[in-house]
């Protein structure tokens, strides 16, 4: 007689059979020991008996232990009653990883055409032992969650091209739609796990993503968005660069490539900058008033005169008989300065 039982060091067992290969003569009486969280198929003759639960188990067999011996003497010294106890994990296996191999074309409202990859975890359960094994397991000593990981992410992947192109209009709108497009997803590939005697427990999406060079493209449309007036933008950056040219081309580690980078930013400013004065004219004059000139530009403009030395303003020039006030001499009319002494005339 012997104790029976399996213990999983490794927590990513589902299934375990023992004797690991094929069956061995199990005796009467013998004790089958299944914990909390697993379930037994017992094999006999090759057939699926019963399936034991959570417990201590005393096995009755057609194999007695007084006749072990002379039963086996016609079989090569084995007993012709074999049998295996097959161990099935029913507990919650978590973090299993799902992801897309290649990316899936999806047709976007924004973008037209663009490749996708997508990734996310699942988590799943045992809920019938016998279609388990005898549909996935069969004969195998030990079967893992890797097994199980590796078919079910495709079906994942195979769904979810159905589920974007139903729900998924761009791209763009992925952030407030995750939740709903994960539970479509579960709702969709929930059939294919429990035909295999497996509960989806859980199924969340981690990422759906575009090639890195369409993201490249989508940051640097952000970025034009960001900017907003293209002209006003030019007009901030300009000084900032003519003054990172010159820098650049008057360093100690200035290069001729340096220099001649900075001599052309200086003429493609020097050509900016007289339509961006204009520019600037154009609107402090149409704040002023329609058709209006400022009053600075008007109090500047001079008097459209034939005598280029006329005084600037009326009343400044010395009238007919006046005398310098610094040596008295008489001062022709209309004199700047007293012909005598050379003073500056008082106005």
């Amino acid at each position: 007689m012997k104790v029976i039982q399996y213990v999983d060091a490794t927590g990513q067992t589902m299934v375990a059979r023992v004797p690991r290969q094929g069956t061995e003569a199990i005796k009467l009486g013998s004790q089958l020991i299944v914990e909390e969280s697993q379930e037994v198929v017992f094999f006999r003759d090759g057939k699926a008996l019963d399936t034991f639960g959570p417990g201590r188990h005393t096995l009755a067999t057609q194999n007695l232990p007084l006749l072990t011996t002379m039963l086996g003497l016609p079989f090569e010294g084995k007993s012709p009653f074999q049998a295996a106890a097959v161990f099935v994990s029913t507990k919650t296996f978590l973090d299993l990883k799902w992801g897309t191999k290649e990316a899936v074309v999806y047709r976007d409202s924004e973008l037209a055409m663009v490749r996708l990859r997508a990734f996310g975890k699942f988590a799943v359960r045992i809920t019938n032992s016998q279609v388990f094994v005898n549909g996935v397991v069969g004969t195998m000593g030990v079967y893992t969650t890797d097994g199980v990981e590796s078919y079910f992410k495709d079906v994942i992947v195979a769904r979810l091209t159905d589920v974007l192109g139903e729900n998924l209009q761009s791209i763009f709108d992925l952030p407030k739609v995750y939740d709903e497009l994960s539970m479509a997803l579960k709702s969709r590939v929930a059939d294919d796990f429990s035909k295999y005697g497996i509960e989806l427990v859980d199924l969340y999406l981690g990422a759906i993503t575009p090639p890195p060079d369409v993201q490249k493209l989508i940051d640097d449309r952000a970025g034009m968005a960001a900017v907003g007036d293209m002209n006003a933008y030019l007009k901030f950056k300009a000084p900032q660069a003519m003054g990172d040219a010159a820098r650049q081309s008057g360093g100690e580690t200035s290069s001729g490539v340096g220099a001649g980078l900075g001599v052309g930013m200086g003429a493609g400013m020097g050509m900016m900058l007289p339509q961006m004065m204009k520019e600037a004219m154009t609107d402090s004059a149409a704040g002023g008033g329609k058709g209006a000139p400022s009053e600075a530009a008007t109090e500047s403009k001079p008097e459209a005169t034939g005598n280029a030395a006329a005084p600037a303003a009326a009343g400044t020039a010395p009238a007919a008989g006046a005398f310098c006030h610094s040596c008295g001499a008489k001062l022709p009319e209309g004199a700047r300065f007293c012909p005598g002494c050379g003073t500056k005339v008082a106005e």
